[in-house]
């Protein structure tokens, strides 16, 4: 009868016993981080020189282009040709240049925003440890959250916490 007494009481202790769970909005987390902010704006200003140096180039090249033809006329088509050869190489190799100078400022954004994304998740994962969490879950769209009481949602607690520790 005791052994029954005993089992008893830790079964309902564990029944008492329940998991702490929260939720974030991850989107919504991502969106209103100023520090994310701060780099997409950033990246967005060498986006934006990078292609107005694009097209200055293009529109310089296709003037060259433009007085080579009416140059043309007057060659005879041999020198006409190899001088449109080496105008296409050159062409050719500005392109190049121009699409690896893009790859590189799209890598390190991406490098960047992989940083950015491993800090949110380590803060969310400190703030769970710190605040008694078993599970905080990600919403927002395609998160794993469907529904969630607001009291639940640890969203702007945990951005707070992320643009303060910014701001320092």
């Amino acid at each position: 009868m005791k052994k029954i007494m005993i089992l008893a009481l830790a079964v309902m202790a564990m029944a008492c016993q329940q998991n702490k769970i929260g939720f974030v909005d991850s989107v919504k987390l991502m969106d209103e981080y100023q520090e994310k902010m701060d780099v997409e704006a950033r990246f967005k200003t060498k986006a934006d020189a990078m292609t107005k140096k694009r097209d200055s180039i293009s529109q310089s090249f296709q003037m060259e282009l433009q007085a080579f033809q009416a140059k043309a006329q007057k060659m005879s088509q041999q020198s006409a040709q190899e001088e449109y050869g080496q105008l296409q190489q050159r062409g050719q190799y500005i392109g190049q240049q121009l699409q690896q100078e893009e790859q590189q400022l799209q890598a390190t954004s991406q490098v960047e925003m992989d940083s950015l994304v491993k800090k949110v998740k380590k803060e969310i994962k400190e703030y769970g440890k710190a605040n008694g969490y078993t599970y905080i879950l990600g919403g927002g769209d395609g998160g794993s959250v469907l529904y969630g009481e607001e009291a639940n949602d640890l969203t702007q607690a945990i951005l707070k916490i992320l643009n303060d520790k910014y701001k320092k």
